[in-house]
């Protein structure tokens, strides 16, 4: 299956999404996303909800049989601010309440499940 470009709402957050899989689960949340595929590449965007203005810790754990993800975190021009994948699974960052943030999920033949937490 191939989605591309397809904008769908879930709580008032707008997704973009251009990804191939067999299997592809993508619940994000208010304190983290879930994401459970199967040989999937592509990406997904999402709008971060972060209310307050303060120092956020993320915490990405991979349970992957095979492939790679990759998380960013991108500010309102959709420039990287935090980068988490395998070998980098932990960040912090102060930001602001009142600024938009994007969370981009990118997947390289992909299998398994994993977890985004703030």
């Amino acid at each position: 299956m191939i989605f591309k470009g397809f904008p769908y709402y879930w709580g008032a957050i707008a997704t973009t999404k251009c990804i191939r899989a067999i299997l592809f689960v993508f619940v994000p949340g208010k304190n983290g996303d879930k994401v459970t595929l199967d040989t999937c590449t592509g990406w997904v965007r999402h709008m971060g909800r972060f209310y307050e203005s303060r120092t956020y810790s993320f915490l990405l754990d991979t349970q992957l049989s095979k492939g790679n993800i990759e998380v960013l975190l991108l500010d309102k021009k959709k420039h990287p601010l935090l980068k988490l994948n395998e070998h980098s699974p932990s960040g912090t960052i102060a930001l602001d309440g009142k600024s938009r943030y994007y969370l981009r999920w990118e997947f390289r033949s992909a299998s398994g499940k994993c977890k985004l937490q703030w």
